[in-house]
């Protein structure tokens, strides 16, 4: 059952796919590796309970979660679990026992005990982004850092988008630099979208001008854009999404900023932020983030107008 979950490494090259493996691949790599994980805690849980895990009924569901609330786990990580075992059970033509009102129940119980509120990283608004580019030193790794930082706060780029650029999607224009999103979270069909980054205002800061001192420093013509770099300064193979949050980390830990508040996520939300606080229009916004929800992209938007015509601010205090 969890072979569904994750991708299907074993098909050969030129086989004919399955209708399961179709729907394995109806998901991105990292939801089936996200479903994967939790439908094996689950499994584990079942076995060291003698509970049955597929099909499983909502009291072993209602347990297991109760479990995890117990072990400090946050309510948006017990819906994830929640999401897993139904992705599970339908993968599988059973009907998914989490709709039902005795578990819909029970995640409002431990939300109204434990609290709901989202506890995310800190967005990176350009502030933060000016200071951890000023750290960066003209070693090779720091150009990349550089490269890295920019591109992805200016492109307002998920790690998973970042990471996975090669040069030939990334045209350089007069106007700035033309680049070809092949596929994203929120584009599972490949269909692609284009994100325009012109050129910056300071030199120090223009993600156009530091991507062509990375191509020109690393000597890359080809295939990925960015690429890990050992401890003796030679380059390796394309970054993984988790190296983008590590670089974020040092950079803001070099640059003085509390680096346990920031992650590579940080970058997408804080173009997003600063954005609003220069009073772009959600549409634009909406155009470089690829958002396709106004909610989602309007939580970033109400964090940067919290202090813009703010009534407190005209009370007289």
């Amino acid at each position: 059952m969890s072979e569904l979950m994750v991708q299907n490494t074993h098909t050969e090259v030129g086989t004919p796919k399955t209708a399961l493996d179709y729907i394995s691949e109806s998901k991105s790599t990292n939801t089936r590796l996200a479903y994967h994980k939790d439908w094996m805690s689950f499994i584990t849980y079942c076995q060291q309970h003698n509970l049955t895990s597929l099909p499983a009924t909502p009291q072993t569901i209602g347990e297991y979660i109760a479990d995890l609330a117990n072990n400090g786990r946050k309510i948006s990580t017990i819906k994830r679990h929640i999401a897993s075992i139904s992705q599970a059970h339908q993968t599988a033509g059973l009907e998914t026992p989490t709709r039902t009102a005795y578990v819909r129940d029970l995640i409002k119980g431990i939300a109204n005990t434990n609290g709901s509120a989202s506890h995310s990283k800190k967005a990176a608004v350009i502030n933060d982004i000016r200071l951890m580019v000023d750290t960066l030193d003209d070693r090779l790794i720091g150009i990349r850092d550089r490269a890295l930082l920019l591109i992805g706060f200016a492109g307002a780029f998920r790690r998973s988008e970042l990471v996975a650029l090669n040069v030939e999607d990334i045209e350089i224009t007069r106007d700035g630099l033309a680049i070809t999103i092949r596929r994203s979270k929120t584009d599972q069909e490949g269909q692609g979208r284009k994100v325009g980054i012109p050129y910056g205002s300071h030199t120090e800061t223009c993600p156009v001008r530091a991507y062509v001192a990375w191509l020109s420093g690393s000597g890359i013509v080809e295939g990925a854009v960015f690429r890990s770099i050992d401890r003796h300064g030679n380059m390796k193979d394309r970054m993984s999404d988790k190296a983008v949050a590590i670089v974020v980390k040092r950079a803001a830990e070099s640059a003085e900023l509390d680096a346990t508040q920031y992650a590579g996520h940080s970058l997408r939300s804080g173009f997003a932020t600063t954005a609003a606080e220069n009073d772009v229009s959600e549409r634009a916004i909406m155009r470089q983030t690829g958002h396709k929800s106004v909610q989602m992209v309007r939580r970033y938007i109400q964090e940067g107008e919290l202090f813009k015509h703010n009534a407190a601010a005209e009370i007289g205090l």
